[in-house]
């Protein structure tokens, strides 16, 4: 265990009033690809870019190629949760972790035992009729071709923030409670660099400011304990 992990544990255990907050980085070690990274979504070749695809006017005018890439890329069977999620799990457990506000769509805080995810950009596994309303799972859509649809006609969408919409403000709002009232933040796996989900870091006013990832981030400078490496190997040595 080196000092600045050491240092963590330190802040770990004097506190029962932690929140996290984290991005990409924290599913890559499942087997989830992130978007950013050199092998990331955006580096690899399709007909559109996928900040394209991914978006709420590609997604109306293109169904058929927004689902083949959603199905392709978003809809990832078999990952399973890894040493993050899972010790985040147990913090919560031991009453320690007050909310994990995430990035993520992939649900696999909850699938480690998380109870209070707080998910900015929706998830993969709540998807709805637009005509209807009629709730539709994770296989369902994996297993679906096409553009899917409800047995009452309508298309079903899935429940992810495309480019171009708003965050669900009840969600930011709920995010902005917890950080704000946080004794410490973790700020895990991610760039810092998606707005508005970035500037949530702004509204925390607690004693401990900690960022673990594998790179610099922007913020590296506010906080008071930057630990570099992989966000998995590190919450598993507290």
């Amino acid at each position: 265990m080196n000092d600045a992990i050491r240092e963590l544990k330190k802040i770990i255990d004097e506190t029962d009033n932690i929140v996290f907050f984290g991005g990409a980085g924290v599913s890559t070690e499942s087997g989830v690809p992130d978007f950013r990274s050199e092998d990331g979504l955006y580096h690899q070749k399709y007909d559109y870019p996928p900040e394209q695809i991914l978006s709420h006017t590609f997604y109306e005018r293109m169904p058929d190629e927004f689902f083949r890439f959603y199905r392709d890329k978003l809809l990832i069977k078999g990952v399973e949760p890894n040493k993050a999620h899972k010790k985040l799990a147990q913090w919560e457990a031991e009453g320690k972790l007050k909310a994990v506000v995430t990035q993520n769509i992939d649900g696999l805080h909850q699938a480690a035992g998380s109870k209070k995810v707080l998910e900015l950009h929706g998830s993969v596994h709540r998807n709805y009729c637009e005509k209807c309303g009629m709730f539709y799972g994770f296989d369902y859509m994996a297993n679906s071709k096409g553009v899917p649809t409800c047995e009452c006609g309508g298309r079903i969408k899935p429940d992810v923030v495309l480019y171009e919409e708003g965050l669900d403000m009840r969600i930011m709002q709920e995010a902005v409670n917890y950080i704000t009232a946080a004794d410490v933040l973790i700020i895990g796996g991610t760039s810092l660099a998606v707005y508005p989900a970035a500037g949530l870091i702004d509204y925390y006013r607690g004693n401990k400011l900690v960022l673990i990832n594998k790179s610099a981030t922007p913020r590296d400078s506010q906080a008071d304990l930057v630990v570099q490496g992989s966000i998995g190997e590190i919450l598993d040595q507290l």
